[in-house]
């Protein structure tokens, strides 16, 4: 069996954190790192109660946070075969993990992306502004890229060497799109499954607000059309 270790980034998801942990299918994950990004509540505390290693990012950031994980396994002795990325919310089902690691396991592919558009979505999880905001960026991906991808959600999965292959940069809004249009400018295998999404628990730090929401949307289109120019000039 492939070694996983699961990455958490999180910022004031004190309650969501423990539901997460205690639902990560424990006999296929070798860690459990949660990402502690400058939170004022008590996320660091239930998440090592929980039994999850905790590391601190306190600049604020999705990517940012992403990134302290990812620098923290690098570190390890023992590299994990797969990462896996889910957010502290409980908007996913962690105990999907397995149909979201097994193509890569298969080697059918080097990325995965757990698709709330091909899932079933509980009423009211996404926003129309989500929804109209996923369309658009994939629709984007698609005609700049030449590859089809159904939503940009943030359950996903990863070979460890692909990740560290991609150089992932983005401090912000723009993570998980970079990592999928890197995926196709470096022609890594990518493979979709259907995910399923319910509502969060807590507030939307993003989608919950108008300035989140724009600058969240900003950020995603100028990345697709940044790597959507290096793609055309190279």
């Amino acid at each position: 069996m492939q070694s996983v270790i699961v990455i958490i980034p999180a910022f004031n998801e004190e309650n969501g954190i423990g539901q997460v942990i205690e639902e990560i299918p424990k006999e296929i994950v070798k860690e459990i790192v949660v990402v502690n990004n400058n939170s004022s509540d008590n996320t660091e505390q239930v998440a090592r109660e929980k039994g999850a290693t905790v590391i601190v990012e306190p600049i604020a950031g999705y990517g940012r946070a992403c990134k302290r994980g990812i620098e923290y396994v690098n570190q390890l002795s023992e590299k994990p075969d797969i990462i896996v990325f889910i957010d502290a919310d409980h908007s996913d089902y962690p105990e999907e993990m397995f149909s979201l690691i097994e193509p890569i396991i298969e080697n059918k592919a080097d990325i995965v992306i757990g698709s709330r558009a091909l899932g079933k979505k509980e009423k009211g999880s996404m926003t129309p502004q989500q929804i109209f905001g996923n369309w658009l960026a994939t629709k984007m991906i698609s005609v700049l890229f030449g590859i089809v991808y159904t939503d940009l959600g943030p359950f996903r999965a990863i070979r460890y060497a692909s990740l560290v292959q991609l150089n992932m940069q983005d401090n912000t809004y723009g993570w998980t799109v970079e990592m999928q249009v890197k995926a196709c400018l470096q022609k890594l295998k990518i493979k979709e499954v259907p995910a399923r999404y319910r509502k969060r628990i807590g507030f939307s730090k993003i989608s919950g607000t108008i300035k989140g929401t724009i600058l969240a949307g900003y950020k995603i289109i100028t990345t697709i059309l940044k790597y959507g120019i290096l793609k055309k000039g190279s």
